[in-house]
């Protein structure tokens, strides 16, 4: 654990689920899952400053949005109960992704502010996967930063290898998410109780983007009906990508109202996105690949 004062930048990346299946409702209210989840070449820039404090600050175009207390002050406190010794930091956020969007950028940040810690405390043995678990269902894959194939309640993750990049657009339609909009999502599944969680069947291997979308298209999104529900103007966001010219699929993220589409190359998408954008201004649009 190291004296000297460091600043480590790190980007918490937006994560998007190829895929999700639903699979049960625990005791504990928590849902089981499967799904497929990569990220994207956007994301929210996260400074870490080691030394004695540790203020959050945000800014950025997203900023406005997030007031008091936010997840990295809880992983802050985590880690401080975790291991005293641990040399912390304050944090600084620009915040580029869009709050409650269904792609992950609380926990993104908060797994960005895990692995600058770790790198700042080499010799700790913190349990980093344990406490990401703790903090949220998408923050241990967030730490992992790369794709991977997630089941449980999150916190069961396996990398997955040689994925075909996608060429993508993601549209959140700006002010749709309702307070606790997860919750409400979910509410509207009828679950059977979850049992003993089973390691699922490694995934096939995919040589190339037709087979992988073959794939996503057999499983889904278990929340896509339960989200337009919610948050009806999902079902404009998803019309929209679908009518765009050379559009090959669209699907919601999480439990929205993020949806993405896939295009054929970076030309295509970035066409897509600034025709979308010129026809919904209010929207947030971004042209992103998938992958590593």
């Amino acid at each position: 654990m190291g004296d000297l004062e460091m600043t480590i930048t790190e980007r918490a990346r937006a994560k998007i689920n190829l895929t999700l299946r639903v699979l049960g409702r625990r005791a504990d209210g928590y849902h089981t899952l499967e799904s497929l989840i990569v990220f994207a070449d956007v994301g929210d820039d996260v400074r870490f400053h080691s030394g004695a404090s540790t203020a959050v600050r945000m800014h950025g175009r997203f900023s406005e949005a997030i007031a008091g207390d936010n997840l990295i002050d809880t992983t802050l406190a985590r880690l401080a109960i975790a291991d005293p010794g641990l040399t912390l930091g304050s944090v600084e956020v620009e915040k580029l992704l869009p709050i409650a969007a269904g792609i992950g950028g609380g926990s993104a940040d908060a797994a960005a502010v895990l692995r600058a810690v770790r790198r700042v405390n080499p010799a700790s043995v913190v349990p980093w996967d344990d406490i990401a678990a703790r903090l949220g269902a998408d923050v241990t894959v967030c730490l992992a930063n790369r794709s991977s194939f997630v089941w449980g309640v999150g916190e069961r993750i396996a990398p997955v290898s040689g994925l075909p990049l996608l060429h993508a657009v993601l549209v959140c339609p700006m002010g749709a998410a309702p307070m606790g909009k997860t919750r409400a999502v979910f509410a509207q599944l009828s679950l059977p109780p979850s049992g003993p969680t089973i390691d699922p069947a490694p995934l096939p291997p995919f040589a190339d983007v037709a087979e992988l979308l073959e794939y996503m298209r057999s499983v889904g999104n278990d929340l896509n009906a339960p989200a337009l529900a919610v948050m009806p103007v999902c079902a404009e966001v998803e019309a929209a990508l679908t009518a765009v010219t050379g559009c090959l699929y669209v699907a919601l993220s999480g439990a929205g109202p993020t949806s993405f589409g896939i295009f054929a190359d970076a030309d295509s998408a970035r066409a897509a996105a600034a025709s979308l954008q010129a026809q919904h201004p209010e929207w947030w649009v971004a042209p992103v690949v998938l992958g590593e």
